[in-house]
């Protein structure tokens, strides 16, 4: 006797394997699972916030803490970061609520060191009732890690600015199980002939906050615009924190030997004036308050840091002798369309910077220890004022630019979602104006100067200088694209202001920088 289904056997078959087979029913019942998967995660995370606040106010002691599956790391290092929470609640009223507060500053604490993979997993449980020393208040926590690897090498290419160059990275992590680092650079290209570069970093007091770092570096860099190179040998000392305002600090020490070498045929009678050795003695401290949303695209919030330099005066030793300073601030604003909710990724930025070389010290014949081109602010190219060649700006003597020791730069950006792109990606079209001044504190009509107090009145009349007649100027519009390490701008130049001497660049430029004009 048949089956009554066996004659619907081959039908039955055929619909599974069209419904099996249809995209569109594929996609439809994917996005009902998923759905399905976010309700009930969504019901958790709201029971188990009803919980929470239903319990915030229950005391608690905090008796142990746990941190799981981190076999290279310092047991000393992990209780001086877990101090504040063992034994909390015992001297002073404290709640389930607090706890979680102060677990979660640790926490981020841990993942401020960068060396456990996010997210790091917490969990809470009652001692064992064995423990006769615990109290029903009593809670460990369990906090559930994966370290990143210990060792990290990379090796590239980079193209831009006028250079390529090849360079390989070693990152040594958590060397002797406090968070420290070594880190080793290697690279060689067009411009930077040769460099190489170690630094070592540890925190201090268990605070990813505090950390000091030490390096040395050695290095061998074409100066085109000036018709020289520089080889540059030193170490230095930079002790970093963040204040309580957010705010971040560098204080250092730099020790450089320095020669201005490989002179071209061509050379200006300065740049060969400058050549030879020198050493640097300085200690800087910079300071920098960050409250911008993306450092690289900034749709709203503002930036500023100082760089303060002092060389070669007092106990600092060396042949060179300087005040060294520079401001510098950006502000973004979002320009919302009307009838658009949300963020139209439309924004205007302001830019400005300006720095100042002040000569210490006296030569050998009693004179002021003017500044050399070493230490010589430069300006001009794709990444400061753009529409000018690298160091087109400024003081020049033949086909080299000299450098100068105040200058004031500034830029306009007006940002563009790229069409059918969105706002939501990082790309941008961008139109700008920019400008600035490079003026050097002597000139060759005007001879050197012959005390401080005619440095000093040389100067003022230098800073008055910089407002005086139209600064060199360009216009342009071009692509920008965000990247996590820097900032990509493919731009069309149009230099509108060119004073005499200078070298603008009218077309195209390729720029990349972290901190762009």
């Amino acid at each position: 006797m048949a089956s009554p289904l066996g004659s619907d056997d081959d039908g039955i078959f055929e619909r599974l394997q069209k419904h099996s087979s249809n995209p569109q029913l594929l996609e439809e019942r994917q996005q009902a699972v998923n759905e399905r998967i976010n309700s009930i995660y969504q019901k958790a995370q709201s029971r188990l916030g009803e919980l929470i606040d239903q319990n915030s106010t229950l005391p608690c002691t905090i008796s142990s803490v746990q941190v799981l599956n981190a076999p290279h790391t310092r047991r000393g290092f992990l209780e001086k970061t877990f101090s504040p929470l063992i034994g909390a609640g015992k001297d002073r009223p404290y709640t389930l609520s607090e706890a979680l507060r102060d677990v979660s500053i640790c926490t981020e604490k841990l993942h401020g060191f960068d060396i456990f993979d996010r997210p790091i997993s917490v969990y809470f449980d009652k001692p064992p009732q064995t423990d006769a020393s615990t109290t029903p208040t009593d809670l460990d926590v369990y906090l559930s890690v994966k370290e990143k690897s210990r060792l990290l090498l990379k090796t590239g290419t980079d193209v831009g600015n006028a250079e390529g160059s090849a360079y390989g990275n070693l990152l040594l992590r958590n060397i002797f199980g406090g968070a420290e680092t070594l880190n080793f650079n290697a690279a060689f290209g067009t411009r930077t002939r040769s460099a190489y570069q170690a630094a070592f970093e540890t925190p201090l007091l268990s605070d990813p906050n505090f950390r000091l770092e030490i390096g040395g570096i050695g290095s061998s860099t074409e100066k085109s615009w000036a018709s020289h190179e520089e080889v540059l040998k030193g170490g230095w000392t930079k002790l970093r924190w963040m204040s309580s305002t957010g705010h971040r600090h560098e204080l250092g020490y730099n020790g450089f030997w320095r020669q201005v070498t490989g002179l071209s045929a061509n050379a200006s009678p300065t740049v060969r004036g400058d050549a030879g050795d020198s050493v640097k003695s300085s200690i800087s401290h910079t300071w920098v308050n960050e409250r911008r949303d993306n450092p690289h695209l900034p749709s709203r919030g503002f930036y500023a840091k100082t760089y303060n330099e002092l060389a070669g005066w007092g106990p600092l030793k060396g042949d060179v002798s300087f005040w060294k300073s520079q401001f510098e601030t950006q502000g973004a604003v979002s320009i919302p369309i009307p009838g658009k909710k949300g963020d139209s990724g439309i924004s205007f930025t302001t830019s400005f910077r300006t720095g100042l070389l002040y000569p210490l010290g006296l030569d050998s014949d009693s004179k002021p220890r003017l500044s050399r081109i070493n230490d010589r602010f430069q300006l001009g190219g794709p990444t400061d004022v753009r529409g000018f060649r690298l160091s087109g700006i400024g003081p020049r003597e033949g086909p080299d630019s000299l450098g100068g020791d105040v200058y004031a730069a500034g830029s306009a950006n007006l940002l563009v979602p790229l069409p059918r792109v969105g706002a939501e990606t990082p790309l941008r079209l961008q139109a700008f104006v920019n400008a600035g001044r490079l003026l050097a504190l002597h000139s060759s009509d005007k001879g050197l100067p012959s005390s401080h107090q005619e440095v000093k009145e040389r100067m003022v009349a230098t800073i008055s200088e910089l407002g005086n007649g139209l600064p060199s100027m360009a216009a342009g519009v071009g692509l920008v694209y965000a990247h996590p390490a820097a900032r990509f701008e493919l731009n069309l130049s149009l230099p509108l202001v060119i004073r005499k001497g200078e070298e603008g660049r009218k077309g195209v430029q390729f720029g990349i920088g972290i901190n762009l004009l």
